[in-house]
C-alpha cells in the first residue's frame, strides 16, 4: 500500500512526531510511505526515518493565521498535483484542507485526517476552515476518546481511535555521552533540580502557573531550574509570552533559574528527560501528550492534569495529579512528584507506534474499497 502521510510543517510539535513514527511503523509493516511537510528554512525534519521523507519548498509566513493558511493549503495542492498514492492522510487542518480542495477539484476521490484536537479560533475565517476540514475528510482518526467523543457530540462524525506510541528503545533510563554535552550547554550542575516543560511559552501548555508554581517552589528548593523546552509554532504566542516574561522579571530569579532552550536537536531529547528530575505538563488542553510517555519511558516522574485525555491512560501510580487551574495544586503536586523514586514506568511498553499503525489498516483498506468502487 502507497500511503502519503502530510504534515502541517517540520516543527517537531507532537503531530509532526506522530505523522514520522507512523510512517516509520507503516514501513515496518511492509507498506510504501512518505511523509510531506512544507519547509520555508530548508531544514528538513531533522532526523533519520525509516520512511520517505519529502519537504517542499515554501514561502515565509505571511501575516496572519488565515493567510498563512490559505498561502501553506495552496502551496500544498501545488506540490501534490500529479502525484499518485493509494491512502492520502492529512495530520492536520491545513493539509486536510488541501486534500479537501484537491477532492473537490477532482485530482483525488478520498482521504483520511487525523484530528489531534479542536482549537478555538475568533478569526472566523480560521474557524472555518478549520471546519471545513473537520466535516470533508472521508475518514477521521483520533489519538483519544476525548476528542472521539467531540467530534461525534460536536461535528456528528465517527472516528477511529488509533491511540498514539513511544519509542522505549530511543527514550529510556540508560544514560550515553549526550547526556553530559547537554548538560553542559545548558550550564546545569548534576545536584540541580531540573523542573522540564516542554511545548515552549504558551498559553495551552500553562506556561504563566507554572512559573508561578516554579516561584514557590524556589523558596523550598533552592537548587531548582525550571527549564522550558521546545516552542515551535505556526501560531503567534507573542502576547501571552510577554505577560510570561513579565511575570518572571518581577520575581528577581537568578540568573539561569529559568533556561528556555528553543526546539532541540532530535537527538538530545532523550538525554533532556534523563537531566529532569521532573516533567511538569499541567496542560489545559491536549489531543493526547506524548511527552508524557517519553518521560515515564525515560523514568522522570510526571506532574500532570487530573484531565481527559490524560486520565484516559494515567492513573496515580504512574504520575502526580494536579489541578491545571491552581497553582498551589501544581506546586504541591511537583514537591510531591520530587519524592517519588525513579524507574522507567511500565505504563509506558503499552504504547508501541507498530500498534498505533496496525490500528489505521482497516480504515485505510476500507478508504482503497471505495476509493477503487
Amino acid at each position: 500500500m502507497r500511503v502519503a502521510i502530510l504534515a502541517h510543517s517540520t516543527n517537531p510539535r507532537g503531530g509532526v512526531v506522530h505523522a514520522l513514527e507512523l510512517g516509520d511503523a507503516l514501513t515496518r509493516l511492509g507498506h510504501d510511505v512518505a511523509v510531506h511537510a512544507p519547509d520555508p528554512n530548508g531544514r528538513g525534519f531533522g532526523r533519520a526515518t525509516l520512511c520517505r521523507t519529502v519537504c517542499f519548498a515554501a514561502r515565509p509566513a505571511p501575516e496572519g493565521l488565515a493567510a498563512l493558511i490559505r498561502q501553506r493549503t495552496d502551496e500544498y495542492v501545488r506540490h501534490l498535483s500529479g502525484q499518485t498514492f493509494d491512502v492520502w492522510h492529512a495530520q492536520d487542518g491545513i493539509s486536510g484542507n488541501a486534500l479537501l480542495t484537491m477532492k473537490q477539484r477532482g485530482m483525488i476521490e478520498r482521504f483520511a485526517r487525523t484530528v489531534h484536537h479542536v482549537d478555538h479560533f475568533d478569526d472566523p475565517e480560521v474557524a472555518a476552515v478549520q471546519a471545513r476540514g473537520l466535516r470533508g475528510a472521508d475518514t477521521l482518526f483520533v489519538v483519544s476518546r476525548l476528542w472521539q467523543s467531540w467530534l461525534a457530540d460536536n461535528v456528528g462524525r465517527r472516528a477511529v481511535l488509533t491511540g498514539n506510541g513511544v519509542d522505549t528503545d530511543r527514550f529510556s533510563p540508560a544514560p550515553d555521552a549526550t547526556d553530559e554535552k547537554l548538560r553542559a550547554r545548558l550550564g546545569i550542575a548534576p545536584d540541580d533540580v531540573v523542573l522540564l516543560a516542554i511545548g515552549g511559552v504558551e498559553e495551552r501548555k500553562n506556561t504563566l502557573r507554572i512559573v508561578e508554581a516554579f516561584a514557590r517552589i524556589r523558596s523550598v528548593v533552592s537548587k531548582a531550574r525550571l527549564v522550558i523546552a521546545g516552542g515551535a509554532s505556526l501560531l503567534d504566542h507573542g502576547a501571552y509570552r510577554h505577560r510570561v516574561r513579565a511575570r518572571l522579571a518581577e520575581w528577581e530569579l537568578p540568573e539561569g533559574a529559568v533556561i528556555e532552550t528553543g526546539p532541540l536537536r532530535h537527538e538530545e531529547m532523550p538525554s533532556l528527560y534523563r537531566l529532569a528530575s521532573a516533567l511538569v505538563f499541567p496542560s489545559l488542553r491536549e489531543g493526547f501528550g506524548l511527552v508524557i510517555l517519553e518521560a515515564l519511558a525515560s523514568g522522570v516522574p510526571v506532574v500532570t492534569s487530573r484531565i481527559e485525555p490524560f486520565t484516559e491512560f494515567l492513573d496515580p501510580s504512574s504520575v502526580t495529579w494536579c489541578d491545571p487551574t491552581e497553582i498551589g495544586s501544581i506546586a504541591t503536586a511537583i514537591l510531591d512528584a520530587l519524592r517519588r523514586p525513579a524507574s522507567a514506568d511500565t505504563v509506558a511498553t503499552r504504547f508501541g507506534w507498530d500498534r498505533v499503525a496496525r490500528a489505521h489498516l482497516p480504515a485505510y483498506e476500507e478508504l482503497l474499497e471505495h476509493t477503487h468502487a
